[in-house]
Order: structure tokens, then sequence, then C-alpha cells
């Protein structure tokens, strides 16, 4: 396993491969509210991180693709003119936006390509989105292709929705591709219309990851899916317009409660809630009502874990510990759930003393020691310069 730095990457990939690359870089994420909307049509508030995957390539004149990760010390090659099959393994985010790319028309050129991320797989950061963009990106760019990110974010949801298997929504390609310096992005998942809403100077956004991710993710993910299109079914039946769980109020939910199992009038709860709970929170933030900002985080948190049921125990410890720290307006988990990692709304003043606080107090009491860290919402994928 590589513990090296972005750094490493340009010679690294000369040694391997005997050339001179180019660098391309695509951010993670973190999402400060809006949790499993994306995939109903729904709101969500993410920003992208400076941590991201870097990926150091240079064409081939052959269709060949050979990948090497320095922090897995893998590789593996494939041709671009033989049909792909899944390997089950994170070489699939790589064959499967390969794969899409060309079934959108686009030529392709065979690769030698490097891969080094500051981004832990699992850790609820988007690891995945930012190395299909990452990819993505940089084969259009050697093959001498035009990138337009919106279809580029939308050819990494499809890679990662059919190929990997994962039924994810548009978010994390989407803000992977689109990230804005100093801010976080409303986006509209139905319109795919996105508006920066600027980090107040004020305020921190700290991210601790728990170390932990249980394997149960990706099944529950793609159940809770279905759960919420079960809900559109039997809610559709009963009201017009409605395609989405996006397109109900939770009057209308409350309304047709006794069509709905418990287990599903739960899941569409939770969405339809977190929806309201998106614009309620950017409408705060701009208004610099920090606290009004805290209490929706803390609100959702509560709603991924009783009504999505998507938390797990160490999450639940991390969001608790980190609301009682000095100088906290709320937390939260992020991302798909099951572990990774909870997002606090800090004040500024209290940010550097807050992981000497809550790192010490997760570590007694699991055994595991966080990484935590503040940070600065960074630009989207392009060209690296490390």
């Amino acid at each position: 396993m590589h513990t090296g730095a972005a750094s490493d990457l340009p010679q690294a990939f000369k040694h391997r491969f005997g050339r001179e690359p180019e660098l391309f870089r695509a951010p993670g994420r973190v999402n400060l509210i809006g949790e499993h909307t994306d995939y109903n049509d729904g709101f969500v508030l993410p920003a992208a991180l400076d941590l991201a995957t870097f990926v150091a390539i240079a064409p081939r004149a052959d269709s060949v693709i050979r990948v090497h990760s320095l922090n897995l010390e893998a590789a593996f090659e494939f041709d671009l003119n033989t049909p792909q099959r899944p390997a089950h393994d994170w070489s699939d985010y790589i064959r499967g936006v390969a794969v899409e790319l060309m079934n959108s028309g686009y030529r392709l050129r065979g690769a030698d390509v490097s891969v080094f991320s500051t981004l832990a797989m699992g850790s609820g950061l988007s690891a995945s989105a930012a190395l299909e963009v990452a990819f993505g990106y940089a084969l259009l760019s050697v093959s001498g292709e035009t990138i337009d990110r919106l279809k580029l974010a939308q050819i990494c949801q499809r890679a990662e929705n059919q190929f990997v298997g994962m039924r994810c929504g548009i978010m994390d390609q989407f803000i992977s591709c689109h990230g804005v310096e100093g801010a976080a992005l409303l986006l509209d998942c139905r319109s795919l219309d996105a508006r920066p809403i600027p980090i107040d100077p004020a305020i921190r956004i700290v991210v601790c990851n728990t170390m932990v991710h249980h394997e149960l993710a990706s099944s529950e993910f793609n159940q809770r899916r279905r759960d919420c299109e079960d809900a559109v079914a039997r809610l559709a039946a009963k009201l017009t317009g409605v395609s989405a769980l996006r397109d109900v109020s939770l009057l209308q939910l409350d309304e047709h409660r006794a069509s709905l199992p418990e287990l599903i009038h739960k899941r569409a709860r939770h969405v339809v809630s977190e929806n309201a709970r998106v614009l309620d929170a950017v409408a705060a933030l701009e208004a610099r009502d920090f606290a009004a900002v805290g209490a929706l985080m803390n609100a959702s948190h509560e709603s991924l874990r009783d009504d999505y049921n998507v938390s797990c125990p160490e999450l639940d410890l991390m969001v608790e510990l980190s609301r009682r720290a000095p100088g906290v307006y709320g937390a939260r988990m992020t991302g798909g759930g099951f572990g990774g990692c909870a997002v606090s709304l800090v004040a500024a003043e209290a940010a550097e003393g807050f992981a000497a606080i809550v790192g010490p107090a997760y570590e007694e009491a699991t055994g595991l020691s966080p990484m935590i860290f503040s940070c600065y919402p960074g630009a989207g994928a392009g060209p690296a310069h490390l």
C-alpha cells in the first residue's frame, strides 16, 4: 500500500512507462445537506474538496489502456476494442467510464495511466466519482475530444449505475466536474441547474472520518432506491403529476400515509423532508443564520438514522461528540451511510481546537483513530499542477 504524496505521481509514471505524462485531477466532495435526495430528483448542497484523485496519462498508438494505482500498488490493462465485463473491483470504475464514453460516440485512444488519490475509498467523500471523472477527463483530453463537463458527469454516473451496479444519483459526479472554489453548490438534480452558495469566512466545514466502512453499503443503497420507487408508484396512483418523491409535499405524504407500508412511508418521509431542509439551509446560509443551518443538519442526521436507517453506531457517536464540541452549530453523517464521514458546521474561531476534543473522545470509545480535517471548497476537474 503506497503512502506517499500526489507529487510522487509524475516520477512514478515515468519510472513505469518511460515517458512524460500529462496530469489531471478531480475532487471528492462533502455534502453539507441533502442525502439520498439526488436519485429522487431532489436538491443537494455539496462542496468539492481539495482532496482529489490525480491521473498521470500519456496516449498510446494502439487501443490498449494500461492502468497502475499507486495507492493499491496494483495494475490491470484492457483493450478498448474488446467487450468489457465487470471485474467487481476498483478497475470497474475505469473500465465502465471507457465503455460509456465509447457508447456515447467518443473516439478514444489507448493510454498509459497512473492513478493516485488522497481520498480514502469508502469514506463517504466520493472517491469513486473522483476516480471516474479524473480518468474520463484525462482520457478525453489525450484523445483530442472536447470535454463537456455536464455530459462527462452524466457518463460517469451511467458507468457507476450500469457497469459497477451502484444506482447512485448525479450529485457526486456533478460536483466533481463543476466544483466552485469557496462555495457549495445548490444543485437541482432534476433540471441540473446549479448555483454557488458562498461559504462565509465566519464558519468552517469540518469532516470527521470514522474509519469504518460496513460492507452492506452497496446492497442497502440499491434497496433504498427500490423503496423510494415503491413509494412513488403508490403515491402516483393517488396524486397527479408525481414521477419522483421530489413532487410530493409533507402534507400530501401525511394525507396518503395509509397507502404506504410503514417502512416505505419512513423512507419517503426522509426524502421529502430532506428536500425541504436543503432549501431552508440555503436560505439560512445566505442570511448568515448559522444556528438555523446547524439545526437543519442535526434534523437531517436524525432522519437518516431513524427513517432511512443508513447510519451506524460509529457515525452516531461521531455526530454526538461533534455536537458537544465548542462552537459547533450542527453535525450529520455525510455520504451514502453505513460508515464513512460526519460533517460539522463550526465557528471559524473554534475550528482549530475541534479535532483535539473530538478525536481523543472517539478513539477512547472505539479504539479507532479518526481522520479530522477542516476543508475549503475547491474547484472541479481539470489539469493538475503538482
